[in-house]
């Protein structure tokens, strides 16, 4: 075909020109058209952005998720507890490299990738994802794949099984939260076909673990003694560290998802400290109101809650959008996390549900009221796109469906085969002696 052009092209510029169209330009377009895509080529300042944010995004589970529940609960479980992060952190590197990463990020149908990167055989040190290497956006990815199980442990903390925790984690990550990961983020995603916006995981980590968190705190009922025994967290200090740890490991987060070291990395950075401190403001200061006193606990909760809303926003609003977003999380978590969990009588231990599954809605949804063309390429409600907030309601609603489903078989296999509960008097003395052979004393 090539050669059939240029041996057709003088010609062509002979009939061109007669009639007086541009041939040289003409030639040009020809040439560029006719020119192979350019091949990605390495950009160092962005990998060493990515390696940077990788690490950020590793530490907001271990230590900091870890310290952050740990604190939470009785003194009697707190190894337990941070076990568990410690403990999934390590079993879902291992399944991101068998399969979750195929499953998440190859070719494949709109719901599932295949297995073309299975094992992860075709890897090489030369490997491309864009401009960084595939290997930093490997470990990366599973650092997400990683913190998402992580969080549903704080919506069972201090009844469930460690070993019947590993078995559901193992079997969540690959069957919940990789066909989800490809929905948003893979090549040909149902849901990012279908326009729904999720900047860094409102939908993949937020909505999909707190739903995940309440149908497992459904499924296996209350604490022994819960609510009417105290129940308060044993050391709030280790609880600050790790909600600070995780404000900081957020910038990797949310701003490592432009998978580049540019300006909009930079505004997902700005828009996250706003959210973040008007969310814990909005929090304190909603408690303050209605129980006479603000409490640690509440201003690191609402900070969480706000760190969570803005992440599926992130690259895509500015600053006055991020500081709406964060006011409304920080009310709307607290009064998920103390009103409606009363209300309905469900015992999420650390709140998984009314911070990451609240906040993720929150957020998820004011996407679609705040996001600008300018920054995200699509405009949202307050640029004339109404239906971009349906887009998103959409989206919450494939999540909720599936993750709330799924979780639930899940869980009631696991509870068949082997049992999800930990026996009464272990319940009862504490799961780090029962479970661990340890004890903080």
């Amino acid at each position: 075909m090539n050669r059939l052009f240029l041996l057709a092209a003088p010609m062509l510029a002979v009939a061109l020109g007669v009639a007086g169209l541009p041939v040289a330009a003409l030639a040009q377009d020809a040439a560029a058209a006719a020119a192979p895509a350019p091949t990605p080529t390495l950009s160092a300042g962005d990998t060493a952005w990515m390696l940077t944010a990788t690490a950020l995004v590793l530490f907001m589970t271990i230590p900091g998720l870890a310290l952050f529940y740990g604190g939470m609960v009785r003194k009697m479980n707190v190894l337990a507890t941070v076990m568990q992060s410690f403990a999934i952190c390590c079993l879902v590197s291992i399944l991101w490299v068998v399969l979750g990463y195929s499953l998440a990020f190859s070719e494949g149908s709109p719901y599932i990738g295949g297995l073309s990167k299975a094992l992860l055989s075709d890897l090489t040190k030369d490997s491309l994802s864009g401009v960084i290497p595939e290997s930093v956006f490997i470990v990366f990815q599973m650092t997400f794949a990683i913190i998402t199980p992580a969080l549903i442990t704080g919506a069972f903390a201090d009844r469930m099984k460690f070993s019947s925790m590993l078995v559901f984690t193992a079997l969540w990550s690959i069957i919940i939260y990789a066909p989800i990961t490809h929905w948003v983020w893979g090549p040909g995603g149902y849901l990012a076909g279908d326009g729904v916006l999720d900047y860094a995981g409102g939908t993949v980590v937020h909505i999909n673990a707190g739903v995940a968190g309440l149908v497992a705190a459904l499924v296996l009922g209350k604490r022994k003694g819960y609510p009417n025994e105290n129940f308060a967290p044993h050391n709030l200090v280790l609880s600050l560290v790790g909600a600070a740890m995780l404000w900081v490991g957020w910038f990797g987060f949310n701003a490592g998802s432009a998978v580049a070291a540019d300006g909009r990395a930079g505004m997902a950075m700005l828009v996250t400290q706003i959210a973040a401190a008007a969310a814990a403001m909005a929090w304190m200061f909603a408690e303050w109101v209605l129980k006479g006193k603000p409490s640690v606990l509440g201003i690191i909760s609402g900070a969480v809650g706000g760190l969570v809303a803005i992440t599926p926003a992130s690259g895509f609003v500015g600053p006055m959008g991020a500081l709406v977003i964060g006011v409304v999380a920080g009310v709307v978590c607290y009064w998920g996390a103390t009103g409606l969990k009363h209300a309905l009588g469900y015992d999420d231990s650390l709140d998984a549900f009314g911070v990451h599954g609240i906040g993720g809605i929150v957020g998820a949804i004011l996407t679609g009221v705040f996001a600008q063309q300018g920054i995200g390429g699509t405009a949202g409600l307050l640029e004339g796109n109404a239906g971009q907030v349906v887009t998103q309601l959409y989206g919450i609603v494939a999540t909720i469906v599936y993750s709330g489903i799924g979780s639930f078989i899940l869980l009631k296999v696991v509870d068949v085969v082997m049992g999800l509960r930990v026996e009464e008097d272990v319940e009862r003395d504490g799961l780090d002696l029962a479970l661990h052979g340890e004890s903080i004393h």
